[in-house]
């Protein structure tokens, strides 16, 4: 039986785990590599605390992420095909992994945070 998510811990294996899924994704996985060029030791730490502090709400997390997601947009046109895809692997990384009230609440938020990013995004 999968246990629901936590701690720090599970938030850390739930965005590795998702984004291992994303460098190799053929949606959108280019958009990280190729468009962004992310570099994986910066990124990862300030998604462990933005999704930390979305689900425990630690604090910890302080960035601009609409501003991030509109360049990308400029460098790199999308659509909503790619918030939605981008969705379905973060819902299905969660319930591969996890499972309860936790699991729940970051999925149910991903989603509200995906809605947010698409329309400010694209409908600007």
């Amino acid at each position: 039986m999968k246990s629901d998510i936590q701690n720090r811990e599970d938030i850390e294996r739930l965005v590795n785990t998702f984004y291992d899924a994303v460098k190799t994704d053929s949606v959108i996985g280019y958009l990280f590599t190729d468009v962004a060029r992310i570099k994986w030791e910066h990124h990862l730490p300030k998604m462990y605390d933005f999704w930390e502090n979305i689900l425990f709400y630690t604090g910890k997390y302080s960035g601009s992420p609409m501003i991030v997601h509109r360049e990308l947009h400029q460098q790199s046109t999308m659509s909503e095909v790619h918030f939605e895809h981008w969705v379905e692997l973060f819902t299905s990384t969660v319930d591969h992994l996890f499972a309860g009230a936790k699991a729940d609440d970051i999925k149910d938020r991903a989603v509200h945070i995906a809605q947010v990013m698409m329309f400010k995004t694209l409908h600007r």
